[in-house]
C-alpha cells in the first residue's frame, strides 16, 4: 500500500517539509503492473502475498474490482502486507521508502503452485520485490513452458546466473541499467553501450527506459531509440509500471517490439500527468487517443 505526501522539495537528512495532498492507494511493482495490463485489457493473474490484515483485504477487493485474477494470491498469517512511503515534490521527482512485508515471504512453493496459470500464459511479467529465488523458480517455469518472460529489473539487484538465456526481454531504468552493466549511464549514448553490455551478457532483448528521454531498445541484431512523448510531469511514481503493464499488453497481442516500445512509452507518458501509482494508470481508449494525437 502506498502513502504519498506531495511536497514542495524533498527534504534534506534530518530536515522536516511541511507538504500538502496525502493520498493512500495500492501500490507495489508487480500489482501495479497487474493493473496497468488489466485496465489496457488483458487477462490478468496475479501471484503475490500480502498480510491477513487491513491493508490485504483491501488490495485484494481493489485487484478484484479491476477484473484480476486473485486464485494465486496468497495470505500471510503473520507478516504484514507490504507497504511504500513516497515523498512527490513539486517537479514530479519522488523518493520511496518500501517495507517489504509479506512480499518477501513469496516462496518458491507460491510460485510453484501457479504453475499451470503460468504455463496458459502468453506473457510472464516478474519484477525483483520477491525472493531472487522464486524468480529464479517462475522464470524458470515460464521458459520451460515456452512463454515469453519480461523481467523488470527493479530494485537493482545483480541477477542470477542461472537465468541468463531465459529471459526474453529485460527493461532495466537509468539506475539499473548502470547496476546490470556496471557502467555510468548519463547519456544517450551510455544507455545504448549499457544497453548492449546487457544484451550480451544475458542473451535478452533489452529496452532501457530514460523518462524523458524515451527508451533505448537493443536486440542481438539491432539497436535504436524510441523518443519520448513530451508531457508535463506531475508525478513520475508507478511510470515504470505503467510502461512494463503496456508492454507486455501489447506484446501479448502480437505487435513488434518496436511498437509495443513506443505504446508503452505512451502509457508512461500519460501515467506522469496524473497523482499516484495505480491510481494513474491509463486505459486503452486513453492510450490509442493520445497516440492518434501524436501522428
Amino acid at each position: 500500500m502506498d502513502m504519498t505526501v506531495c511536497v514542495p522539495r524533498l527534504p534534506g537528512v534530518g530536515e522536516t517539509v511541511i507538504g500538502s495532498a496525502f493520498s493512500i492507494a495500492g501500490g507495489g511493482k508487480g500489482a501495479n503492473q497487474a493493473v496497468a495490463a488489466a485496465r489496457l485489457g488483458a487477462s490478468v493473474s496475479l501471484v503475490g502475498r500480502v498480510g491477513r490484515d487491513e491493508f490485504g483485504r483491501e488490495l485484494a477487493r481493489r485487484y478484484e474490482a479491476e477484473g484480476i485474477d486473485t486464485s494465486c494470491l496468497c495470505w500471510d498469517e503473520e507478516t504484514p502486507t507490504g507497504v511504500a512511503l513516497v515523498m512527490v515534490d513539486e517537479d514530479g521527482e519522488n523518493v520511496i521508502a518500501v517495507s517489504p512485508g509479506s512480499n518477501s515471504k513469496l516462496s518458491v512453493a507460491d510460485g510453484m503452485a501457479a504453475k499451470s496459470r503460468i504455463a496458459d500464459a502468453h506473457c510472464l511479467l516478474v519484477q525483483l520485490e520477491i525472493p531472487l529465488e522464486t524468480v529464479r523458480t517462475v522464470v524458470g517455469l515460464a521458459h520451460a513452458h515456452g512463454v515469453r518472460v519480461i523481467l523488470n529489473p527493479a530494485p537493482a539487484v545483480a541477477l542470477p546466473s542461472d537465468i541468463s538465456g531465459k529471459i526474453d526481454i529485460l527493461t532495466p531504468n537509468r539506475t539499473e541499467a548502470e547496476v546490470l552493466s556496471g557502467t555510468r549511464v548519463s547519456t544517450i549514448d551510455d544507455a545504448k553501450r549499457a544497453g548492449r553490455l546487457i544484451q550480451s551478457q544475458m542473451g535478452s532483448d533489452v529496452v532501457v527506459t530514460l523518462g524523458g528521454q524515451g527508451a533505448i531498445l537493443v536486440t542481438r541484431d539491432s539497436e535504436g531509440v524510441v523518443p519520448p512523448f513530451p508531457v508535463v510531469a506531475v508525478d513520475s511514481t508507478g511510470a515504470g509500471d505503467a510502461f512494463n503493464g503496456a508492454l507486455a499488453f501489447e506484446l501479448g497481442r502480437s505487435s513488434p517490439l518496436d511498437e509495443s516500445v513506443r505504446f508503452a512509452c505512451a502509457a508512461a507518458a500519460i501515467a506522469v500527468t496524473r497523482l499516484g501509482a495505480q491510481t494513474s494508470l491509463p486505459s486503452y481508449h486513453e492510450v490509442a487517443s493520445f497516440l492518434r494525437g501524436k501522428e
